[in-house]
């Protein structure tokens, strides 16, 4: 949408003298955190009372890009290179069984009804700051190392023309996609390096002209039987009335077979990253990463790490945290906040995971033997700015070690608080390394393990 941001409806005079102000807003608007990022990270967080004003905190981080000869930096003993760059908003990862690896370049499709206002003409000033505004490249590439050296030696379009592409899974000669408004299937075997035929809409999405949380992930059940969909809101906090989030703020589940679907977790204001967690005797675990509400305060609402279970309600938009009511939300629903499950880990206020990789299988470290990677894309909403890494939370026996988290990739912010990069889908490739997307550097980073002199 380079061009066309919304338009307020005022007069160009005007809104050249908006525009200035907004821009001083930016780097001027708002409080201060109270309590350092990890007081609302871990098992119990800290969950300090809400601030409400009339204008939200903004703090964004204002897109630059990597400077020539500068990476990010890795956790001791561990090495980062680009596996690809050049590449056009990369967003999400899938790592194909012979080893490919494929990136849906996209952002979000246009909004015609979505934009209106004046409030929506300055959130677009925030967005194009923060270089999240660029059109949408909507294919996803094919990246191969053919020579193990850990630099993509092939690049190819192998889909094109698609919808704001997100989610991607592979199952048995099937790849499947997640469009903004629909899951599509392709006939695909690994090794091919372009599809060329029409998908099959597998099921629609909720969508529509506004589709807030536009990114719709991807995972397969391991028995290749089940795909889960996630489905953020549609609103922060249901402003738009809860006729527009119809299918929202959920995790989905489709039985390919079948094509049955149903909501198989609710509540979920933004949920994005999944993976499995099979823990010894028990059965597979779905495990996912939320993105809280905003405007309540640089230190609410914590992000989060959970299981996700048949039937869970998450509490979004009544409650956060459980029990903790959104008084924001009109009417209120007593009965809705008495069920809402308290997540399993948080990730700290404002910090915006959206990649999740399992640990199994990597071959990093001893330090991230058991756990979970994370792609923080980062705060607009925190002073300080909290986000913009690339995380580690221990796990044992299937759970996380309730302790500090570990930092995995560090440096896309600079002494200035411009952001070089912001990690986004975080993957394993074949040889156990980590992948991680970077929407503004617009590079797939590689992380390994460093090797003695």
């Amino acid at each position: 949408m380079r061009g066309t941001w919304p338009d307020p409806g005022l007069s160009p005079g005007a809104k050249a003298l908006v525009s200035a102000a907004a821009l001083l807003l930016l780097g001027a608007c708002g409080e201060f955190a109270t309590q350092p990022l990890a007081a609302g990270t871990g098992i119990k967080p800290t969950l300090p009372p809400p601030v409400n004003s009339w204008f939200p905190t903004i703090n964004i981080a204002e897109a630059i890009g990597w400077p020539s000869g500068r990476t990010p930096l890795a956790a001791p003993g561990l090495q980062v290179h680009a596996f690809a760059s050049e590449l056009e908003h990369p967003r999400n990862l899938l790592v194909l069984p012979n080893g490919d690896v494929l990136v849906a370049e996209s952002n979000a499709p246009p909004k015609p009804e979505g934009g209106q206002g004046l409030k929506a003409w300055f959130m677009g000033l925030v967005m194009k700051r923060a270089s999240a505004g660029v059109a949408s490249a909507n294919r996803i590439t094919l990246l191969r190392d053919s020579d193990g050296d850990g630099v993509a030696n092939l690049r190819t379009v192998l889909l094109k023309d698609l919808n704001s592409p997100y989610g991607m899974a592979w199952i048995d000669g099937q790849l499947y996609v997640a469009n903004s408004d629909a899951v599509l299937r392709f006939a695909y075997v690994p090794g091919q390096t372009r599809i060329s035929e029409v998908g099959v809409k597998v099921l629609d999405l909720p969508a529509g002209p506004i589709n807030h949380h536009w990114t719709k992930n991807l995972l397969a059940s391991n028995d290749g039987q089940r795909l889960y969909i996630t489905v953020g809101s549609n609103s922060n906090v249901g402003e738009r009335g809860l006729g527009a989030e119809v299918g929202r703020a959920a995790i989905w589940e489709l039985t390919l077979k079948s094509g049955r679907s149903r909501a198989f977790a609710t509540g979920m204001r933004n949920p994005n990253g999944m993976s499995w967690v099979t823990a010894t005797g028990e059965a597979d675990t779905l495990w996912a990463v939320v993105n809280e509400r905003d405007e309540l305060g640089s230190d609410l609402v914590p992000d989060y790490l959970s299981s996700v279970h048949e039937g869970d309600f998450y509490g979004w938009p009544f409650s956060y945290y459980g029990a903790h009511v959104d008084i924001r939300v009109q009417p209120s629903a007593p009965d809705q906040v008495a069920r809402a499950r308290v997540p399993d880990f948080a990730l700290g206020a404002h910090t915006a995971p959206l990649g999740l990789a399992s640990a199994k299988g990597n071959r990093l470290s001893a330090n991230f033997a058991n756990g979970m990677f994370i792609g923080m894309h980062g705060s607009w909403n925190r002073r300080p700015q909290s986000g913009y890494k690339v995380i580690f939370v221990p796990f044992a026996k299937g759970r996380p070690i309730d302790g500090p988290v570990q930092d995995v990739l560090t440096g896309f912010l600079n002494a200035e608080g411009q952001a070089y990069g912001r990690p986004v889908g975080v993957a394993l490739d074949s040889s156990g390394a980590l992948l991680v997307a970077d929407d503004v550097g617009n590079v797939v980073w590689r992380v390994s393990r460093l090797k003695p002199e």
